[in-house]
């Protein structure tokens, strides 16, 4: 590793770090505090201020930089060292095209926090954000499963594993270019693990296991040779299996 590389690694490696560590802490709040000491989601659309949206949304894309950050640092790093060979410095470039793939997820996150918004009026989510309702979280378990044996799926995640194509293909100059370069990972980042993260719903949106689980099954996806599918195969199986389980429980 460069001591381009090991500048924006080390950086990376920082937020994601401090991501997890405020997890912890708003999970350590939701299963330590008295009920009357924290704050909660109103369970009445109606009821929610601009302050509980931001909230919401801040929790989303801290989670969404924690569990996305560590799977993107393959692409990001051989990014930084294409850099140093074209350009007399790699670290603007490398911030840039890592800004811009956090940017995605960011946007993403706003999606997120009006889906919950939704789902506590219409009581899918309990105050603490746990699952009310385990036919609804069947059918999000059954919809990732489904979504892991489609084409766009494997498509998406091709990209994702293979920086050294998607750089060669989709490669732009200059620092608008690693700007544009870190979107279009992130969109693709984004359609390869959009069902992923909608599973954070079915277990829980809180639940800090569920989310060191999501964020190894995506890291695991991404590292393995793109020619080996039994991998993402299995897990599609493993959230059909769990879909149909929780139906059978709840019925």
């Amino acid at each position: 590793m460069s001591r381009n590389q090991a500048i924006i690694f080390i950086s990376l490696l920082a937020v994601i770090i401090a991501s997890w560590c405020y997890l912890y802490f708003q999970h350590w709040q939701m299963t330590s505090l008295p009920m009357s000491e924290m704050w909660m989601p109103p369970s009445d659309t109606a009821a929610w201020q601009w302050m509980d949206f931001w909230l919401v949304y801040v929790m989303w894309a801290v989670m969404m930089a924690a569990m996305m950050l560590p799977s993107a640092i393959p692409m990001i790093l051989v990014y930084t060292k294409i850099c140093e060979k074209r350009y007399q410095t790699a670290h603007p470039y490398g911030f840039l095209f890592a800004l811009a793939y956090l940017l995605v997820w960011l946007t993403f996150s706003i999606a997120l926090t009006l889906l919950q918004w939704q789902l506590h009026g219409l009581q899918f989510l309990s105050p603490m954000m746990d699952v009310r309702h385990e036919q609804m979280a069947a059918i999000i378990f059954l919809l990732a499963g489904v979504y892991q044996f489609t084409p766009q799926k494997n498509n998406f995640l091709q990209s994702c594993r293979t920086p050294m194509g998607f750089l060669l293909t989709e490669w732009r100059e200059n620092t608008t270019g690693a700007f544009r370069m870190g979107l279009k990972h992130g969109g693709m980042c984004l359609g390869c693990c959009w069902a992923q993260m909608f599973l954070m719903f079915a277990v829980g949106v809180m639940n800090l296991l569920g989310m060191v689980f999501i964020t190894l099954l995506v890291f695991i996806e991404k590292i393995i040779p793109g020619h080996h599918q039994f991998f993402s195969k299995t897990i599609g199986i493993l959230f059909i299996v769990w879909g149909i389980w929780l139906f059978q429980t709840s019925s």
